[in-house]
């Protein structure tokens, strides 16, 4: 459990570093970068030899998803959100796990949809009148992008490593990254100036600390702590950075809120939270249950 509170800390600081120490740095070479970094960090422990050559594809897939467009989205929605606002809006991801998990099996269930617009109603409360604004609503979609591609990549991991409990997640950790940097390398080249791509040095030691630690060795440990929990616990730990986050960003790195809207949005939000995990973790359980 101690991983997952760190890498939850971590994480929480993650949003505000991003929005205050990387202003004005394109938005698509921050995610090769921190990806590139991730991808280093796990080279040395890599064990080609070791993984079938059927999986690597699938691995590099789940990069390409999970890691590349989603941090390409992520980071590009910095230009239109505050922080505290990007933090918020990833509530949605284990919603969209459920549904997407939902949607594979073939199954209905009215709660989950519910949680979903109950989280879009709190998210329209945190931002108030201001809801409806242009920038505001593309950056919303932008989340939204982001969530989807990294709630897709988590179920296609859990459901491609199925048949190898034998392989080790920090041996096939630089597949998923090679993936990841390569597609956010493509983009960089087609989309970006990079003549203009001039960080200072602040700024590179904030993309080396956020590939290195915040993406590396943070995933890494996630996962290795989430083997060590039950479902219900890995559920709560998996959101509490989104709490965290938003604290981080108003009270550390000076944003401005309407705390009346944040905290009545708040609550609905972690209302609709609530709702999707009390018909999920059921499940989780009944699989973990499975699986041992």
């Amino acid at each position: 459990m101690l991983e997952l509170v760190l890498v939850s800390l971590i994480w929480a600081f993650s949003f505000g570093l991003i929005k205050v120490s990387l202003a004005g740095v394109d938005s698509n070479f921050v995610a090769f970068a921190r990806l590139f970094v991730s991808f280093l960090v796990f080279l040395p422990f890599a064990r080609p030899s070791k993984i079938p050559r059927n999986l690597v594809p699938h691995l590099i897939l789940v990069g390409v998803l999970q890691y590349g467009a989603m941090y390409l989205a992520y980071l590009n929605a910095f230009k239109f959100l505050k922080a505290y606002e990007v933090a918020l809006f990833t509530i949605f991801t284990p919603i969209y796990v459920t549904l997407i998990h939902d949607l594979l099996e073939k199954r209905w269930e009215r709660l989950h949809w519910l949680a979903a617009v109950l989280a879009i109603v709190g998210t329209a409360i945190v931002k108030g009148l201001n809801a409806l604004e242009s920038d505001f609503l593309l950056g919303f979609i932008i989340v939204q992008i982001s969530n989807l591609c990294f709630a897709f990549g988590q179920v296609y991991y859990r459901k491609i490593l199925q048949p190898y409990p034998e392989l080790r997640d920090h041996t096939i950790f630089f597949y998923p990254y090679l993936g990841g940097f390569a597609l956010a390398g493509l983009a960089t080249l087609l989309f970006t100036n990079l003549s203009t791509v001039q960080p200072t040095g602040a700024q590179w030691l904030a993309l080396l600390y956020l590939g290195a630690v915040a993406s590396g060795i943070g995933f890494f440990l996630w996962n290795r702590g989430a083997r060590k929990v039950n479902a219900g616990t890995l559920a709560v730990f998996n959101d509490l950075k989104i709490p965290l986050a938003v604290v981080v960003s108003v009270v550390v790195f000076g944003e401005k809120a309407s705390l009346p809207n944040l905290i009545v949005g708040g609550f609905i939000v972690l209302a609709a939270l609530m709702i999707n995990e009390y018909k999920n973790i059921p499940f989780l359980r009944r699989q973990e249950a499975v699986e041992q």
